[in-house]
């Protein structure tokens, strides 16, 4: 088996980018998490849903206009939210269950 040649600088440089951008992300999706948690106690120390689709649905339509707006796929950007959401409503049913039960109101972690 050969070992391949070390990527040229360019591809390098661009490799760099990328993984400063993951690390963003994952750092602005754990903030996000930290946000919705508390959303997630607040419901359920008000006894609303874990899930709001009129939220949901407002929040698609925006997110779907950015993407358009950021030359993003608005169908890639409308799956990517519909993964965080579904995690979201899990976190919140958690939360809910954990908050009934008389447990204290915590949620896993994302």
């Amino acid at each position: 088996m050969t070992v391949p040649d070390a990527a040229p600088p360019e591809l390098a440089r661009l490799r760099h980018s990328i993984d400063n951008i993951d690390a963003a992300l994952v750092h602005l999706l754990a903030e996000r998490f930290k946000a919705t948690q508390q959303v997630g106690r607040l419901k359920a120390e008000r006894g609303l849903p874990p899930a709001d689709p009129e939220r949901e649905r407002r929040q698609v339509a925006r997110l779907r206009a950015l993407a358009v707006d950021a030359d993003l796929d608005p169908v890639f950007a409308e799956k990517f939210l519909a993964f965080i959401v579904e995690e979201v409503i899990r976190h919140h049913e958690a939360i809910a269950q954990d908050s009934s039960a008389g447990g204290p109101v915590v949620a896993a972690a994302p």
